[in-house]
């Protein structure tokens, strides 16, 4: 499958599309997501899953970013009902974010009227400036500038509770996650939908979601070199392998995954 570049978005359109997954990335590392995250994405779209990943400078108003990638995703999507690349209007679309992915899917369902057949929500992260850019401390430049993010992290919570309409959610925790906040998202959102949000703890870190599959090529010869590099892409690739598992069943419960890598 191809990547394609259309009005500031990246996408991947499957043969037969199931469903439209609108992925949003962390902070820097979603500036270009269609090859930072570029495996997992692939293997949504070879499960049938048209993607459309629209890049993010990371500023300090996540208002202004969520209205920006909104904005970029509705125009592609018009563009591909218009040129009959997806015919039909009815088929279902779903946020998957990241990082500040997810609050920044979490803000357009809570401040803009969209159509979700839900939200994935990765690694949550709402930290203020000096907890999620770990060098902020070290250059001193919270207490220089004020740096702060808006809205804060409180007034985030604060709006999640009052206005979020996505009905279906589901959360995805990473064991050694040091800087995720899905346990305080969680009860938020249950309190609105609770039989609609779901959480999976799952064997990984934060940069889980964009490790890539190693491809090592073996020889005509199984050589030493050959076992350690299968050693190594089996450990450093199963807990990707488990995320997107959980991600695809989750999104398609009928999809038939146990022969697919």
């Amino acid at each position: 499958m191809d990547w394609q570049e259309i009005s500031g978005n990246w996408l991947i359109i499957p043969d037969n599309t199931m469903g439209i997954v609108h992925f949003l990335g962390g902070a820097f590392i979603g500036t270009a997501p269609h090859l930072t995250y570029r495996w997992l994405l692939e293997k949504l779209a070879e499960a049938g899953f048209l993607v459309i990943t629209t890049p993010c400078l990371n500023t300090f108003d996540h208002v202004a970013i969520a209205r920006d990638v909104l904005n970029r995703f509705e125009t592609i999507l018009d563009r591909l009902y218009y040129r009959k690349i997806v015919t039909n209007r009815a088929l279902p679309i779903y946020g998957v974010g990241h990082s500040l992915g997810c609050k920044l899917h979490l803000l357009i369902g809570s401040l803009y009227e969209v159509e979700r057949g839900g939200n994935v929500l990765i690694s949550y992260n709402n930290f203020p400036v000096n907890r999620s850019i770990p060098f902020a401390e070290q250059l001193q430049l919270t207490p220089t500038f004020n740096l702060k993010f808006t809205p804060s992290p409180e007034e985030t919570n604060e709006l999640i509770a009052q206005d979020y309409q996505i009905r279906r959610n589901f959360l995805i925790k990473f064991r050694k996650d040091t800087i995720d906040q899905t346990y305080d998202l969680h009860p938020v959102l249950q309190a609105r939908f609770q039989e609609m949000v779901s959480l999976q703890v799952l064997p990984g870190n934060h940069i889980t979601p964009i490790n890539q599959e190693i491809n090592w090529q073996i020889g005509e010869t199984f050589t030493p070199i050959d076992a350690i590099a299968q050693w190594f892409k089996q450990e450093t690739t199963k807990d990707l392998q488990r995320l997107k598992q959980e991600l695809i069943l989750w999104l398609n419960p009928c999809y038939k995954i146990a022969d697919k890598n």
